[in-house]
């Protein structure tokens, strides 16, 4: 695995950083600008980031797994609050299906499982959890047959603010009917799940990285201009050293979440997952570390809806439960070594 950018990876991410620093909320009074926040998710559909995994005419997308890392990670770092998770999986979904792409705003249904599930009566649960939800008008989910799953889709309910206040949920709409997705060429067998799953992994992990980075910079940038007994508060070594141990975590995440997302595309569907897993498990549990110093470093303000801190911890939560959290991602390695029950499709 070589690690390095290409000049076109490089000015991928400057060119996602350039429009989350002037369109991200920059502030907790700017989550409530609705004109901002149209202008952000107008900025991201005429990027075409939501279409990175797309199928080209031979099938394949459009760009690497590492190129949808880079786009994520700084949309976390920012904070941005428009839709690109679950648009890229469901159009990654679609890809893998055959399935032509959306013709409305698309994210995905999902557990902790492998998938996105419906039940076997072609009915979904009311619980269903869609991420993205701000926008969308279907989201995909999968019908179990005799050799896979099929694809299909079903209507989805107002959005609603959840945990995380930068990224609006959603349930499925009462009474929605479970529809398949015309065209679709291909069933989803439990390769092509265990891909894409790995896809979802990684691409959660590169958002928790950029959270993780944006909270060390809130962070520092505090630290150098608070001051008490006449000296920065960054001038103190126990400062220095919570500083100190949350940038050795942000980078400790970059490099494995960067390794997820090559694993995706170079690595069988198998040795894919299991790398997406242990770098999940490990932005996961670092990402609440590095929020939870953010907030102490802040001192009695980071407890307060003002400060940004709380903003970052709540994005992370979100991002660590997607496709499930540490557990289930520690399970996962340890079934991908033989240890262990089988926890796959439901």
């Amino acid at each position: 695995m070589d690690v390095r950018l290409s000049s076109e990876q490089r000015a991928l991410g400057d060119a996602a950083a350039q429009v989350v620093d002037r369109l991200g909320p920059q502030a907790v009074g700017r989550l409530d600008d609705a004109e901002r926040v149209a202008k952000l998710d107008a900025a991201v559909a005429a990027s075409g980031w939501r279409e990175l995994r797309t199928a080209t005419d031979d099938g394949t997308p459009w760009a690497s797994a590492v190129e949808v890392a880079i786009v994520s990670e700084q949309l976390g770092r920012g904070l941005a609050d428009a839709a690109f998770l679950g648009p890229t999986l469901a159009a990654d979904l679609r890809r893998r299906a055959g399935a032509p792409p959306a013709v409305v705003a698309e994210t995905v249904v999902l557990d902790a499982g492998l998938a996105a599930m419906a039940v076997a009566d072609g009915s979904v649960p009311s619980d269903s959890v869609v991420i993205d939800g701000r926008g969308a008008e279907a989201a995909l989910v999968l019908v179990p047959d005799g050799s896979g799953h099929e694809l299909a889709s079903v209507g989805v309910g107002s959005a609603d603010a959840t945990t995380d206040l930068t990224r609006a949920g959603a349930r499925i709409a009462t009474g929605s009917d479970v529809v398949p997705i015309p065209g679709t060429t291909h069933v989803l067998d439990h390769d092509a799940l265990a891909a894409w799953t790995a896809l979802g992994l990684a691409t959660a992990c590169a958002d928790l990285v950029g959270i993780m980075s944006g909270a060390v910079s809130l962070t520092t940038e505090y630290a150098q201009a608070r001051s008490q007994y006449g000296k920065a508060i960054g001038s103190f070594q126990a400062v220095q050293h919570l500083l100190a141990d949350a940038f050795v975590l942000t980078e400790g995440s970059r490099s494995v979440a960067l390794h997820a997302a090559w694993a995706v595309d170079a690595l069988p569907p198998g040795e894919a997952l299991a790398a997406a897993s242990v770098a999940k498990a490990y932005c996961t549990r670092a990402a609440r570390d590095v929020c939870e110093t953010a907030i102490q470093v802040h001192g009695g303000i980071g407890n307060t809806w003002e400060c940004l801190a709380h903003v970052y911890l709540r994005r992370a939560l979100l991002s660590g439960d997607v496709l499930g959290g540490a557990g289930v991602s520690l399970t996962r390695v340890l079934e991908h070594h033989g240890i262990g029950a089988t926890h796959g499709l439901r």
